[in-house]
């Protein structure tokens, strides 16, 4: 069984916030759903709810296997019905702020998608079983991780740049990212791009997620700008 990449949080503009509001151990994976169940039956906010924060500090998982996977059934079921009762434009807290994800319902299901998607390929590997993401949910993937958790209006603080990434299905899709003093874009821009990263939109997803390395993708161009990419903090 190859071993299981040690967990970072996504490569985003608002990593402190995400360390900070949502821990990354185990029992708080298993919250999360009814954390962003409070969150969205809320509403509009400047920071979670009471209700939301009690569920990261209070709220115990069962240990027993059944017990557990009844009790997760419910954490999903409460947030599907949180989200249905809210409908996708009405506005709740997010993490993400100076990012191009709109900060309501719309978007925190959005998101929520591609983190169950990425943390069952987790689930997956450790039982020496990966399978690629679906395909019509990691093409969306690519598109919500640059607008969630790269897009910023903090200034890039080197050379301005631009990546491509290409995904490899069918006839193929393509992201752009520009990165300059105006912040990180996930948007055209005119001529061709510093670096090019191709590769499934499954792979693509995987990587940005850190759960796959770069030699998983073919790059063209200077890699170096993925290296500075992953090392910036920006501050909004």
């Amino acid at each position: 069984m190859s071993p299981i990449p040690p967990w970072k949080p996504p490569r985003c503009s608002q990593r402190r916030s995400v360390q900070r509001l949502l821990p990354c151990g185990a029992p708080d994976r298993r919250r999360g759903d009814r954390f962003w169940a409070a969150v969205v039956a809320a509403g509009p906010a400047d920071a979670p709810s009471a209700e939301a924060a009690a569920t990261r500090a209070t709220v115990e998982a069962p240990r027993e296997r059944d017990a557990l996977v009844a009790w997760l059934a419910d954490s999903t079921w409460a947030l599907i019905d949180a989200l249905r009762e809210a409908g996708p434009e009405r506005g709740c807290w997010t993490w993400w702020g100076a990012s191009r994800t709109p900060r309501h319902s719309g978007g925190v299901a959005r998101h929520r998608v591609q983190e169950t998607a990425v943390h069952t390929h987790d689930a997956q590997l450790a039982l020496g079983t990966p399978q690629p993401l679906p395909e019509a949910t990691a093409l969306d993937g690519v598109d919500e991780f640059l607008s969630t958790c790269v897009a910023t209006t903090s200034p890039w603080p080197h050379k301005p740049a631009v990546l491509d990434f290409h995904a490899t299905e069918g006839e193929g899709r393509t992201w752009r990212l520009t990165l300059d003093a105006d912040g990180a874009r996930p948007e055209g821009a005119p001529g061709s791009a510093d670096v090019s990263v191709h590769g499934t939109a499954s792979d693509l997803v995987l990587f940005l997620y850190n759960r796959v390395p770069a030699t998983s993708l073919r790059l063209d161009g200077d890699r170096g700008i993925l290296d500075l990419l992953r090392a910036w903090e920006p501050e909004e």
